[in-house]
């Protein structure tokens, strides 16, 4: 089956799965076709990708754990340092399907920037174990990486998040939690966010593939509503899609663009597809990050009652 279509068909079996959920109302019924739901959403391909060669010497494999995980469960990383000691450090989200070994190639380019990469795989994935992935459970895997990630960065000035496709949803969300710790007075811990590829929402995605008119937000129990999470981002974010994407549609970047607050970029990489936009465009894009780095994060000020106000002092791009 051709890509597109059959991610035209997975978006309408997602579709209709929480449709009937609704439909019946029943909470055995529900949990089942959530079940379903997260099968599809995230469609884990078991193994090693065809294309992946092995990892370099340099790189280093280990697991993370938390007090809840017990000895089932464990998260699956690699950590490639840069030649550089004082390099930027960037933690590594990957989207659904593909597993670490099938997004070696992008972590090689990152790494090839000058970056030491953190990157991980959700529990459920490659060799992560655990149940099958939910929302609530890739998000809670990403603050656990962050953890580590500023022992192995302790400079915020230099540590980046970014994630692709999905994985920019668990980025934005991750960010826009340090954001909300940033409005509390506490330090901004990291330098800037990259998301390439994704999406405003679960649900307006699976709407645009699926060509339907119908409330797909209300039936989707996954949410992943990245446009709400933008702007709580208090760091530099550059935002990168390719404009043949074949799966999201650029137009999504340009709302999450829209969205954000300063300083942000936006990237739109001319032939790029939802996979190739960082070698497509990989002056560009080399330049665009070199801009974020450069680029002045917002101060963040408390006030009384907890809450607070940015004030941007500065754009990129």
């Amino acid at each position: 089956m051709p890509k597109p279509l059959l991610a035209h068909f997975r978006a309408r079996w997602l579709l209709y799965a929480c449709m009937v959920a609704v439909i019946v109302g029943l909470p055995v019924g529900c949990s089942v076709l959530q079940h379903k739901e997260r099968e599809l959403l995230f469609r884990i391909e078991p193994g090693t990708a065809s294309w992946y060669h092995g990892l370099p010497p340099e790189v280093q494999e280990f697991e993370l754990k938390a007090p809840s995980f017990g000895v089932a469960q464990n998260i699956h990383a690699w950590w490639w340092p840069a030649e550089k000691s004082d390099a930027p450090a960037l933690l590594y989200l990957h989207g659904s399907r593909w597993n670490l070994t099938g997004q070696f190639f992008r972590i090689e380019q990152l790494h090839a920037l000058g970056f030491s990469v953190l990157a991980i795989d959700y529990r459920g994935f490659g060799q992560s174990k655990g149940q099958l992935p939910s929302e609530a459970s890739v998000y809670e895997d990403a603050r656990i990486a962050w953890k580590r990630l500023k022992i192995l960065q302790p400079d915020p000035r230099k540590r980046l998040i970014y994630g692709h496709s999905l994985g920019g949803a668990v980025a934005v969300d991750l960010a826009a939690e340090l954001g909300q710790d940033a409005q509390k007075g506490e330090p901004i811990q990291a330098r800037g966010l990259i998301i390439e590829s994704t999406f405003t929402t679960l649900a307006e995605v699976a709407t645009a593939l699926a060509n339907t008119a119908l409330p797909v937000r209300w039936l989707v129990s996954q949410k992943f509503d990245s446009i709400d999470k933008i702007a709580q981002v208090q760091m530099p974010v550059l935002i990168v899609h390719g404009t043949d994407d074949q799966y999201v549609a650029p137009r999504f970047s340009k709302e999450l663009f829209d969205a954000a607050r300063e300083p942000k970029s936006l990237l739109m990489v001319p032939g790029g597809n939802h996979n190739n936009s960082m070698n497509m465009g990989r002056q560009a894009y080399s330049q665009a990050i070199q801009a974020l780095l450069n680029a002045n994060a917002p101060k963040v000020h408390a006030v009384s009652g907890g809450t607070g106000h940015a004030a941007p002092t500065g754009s990129a791009g």
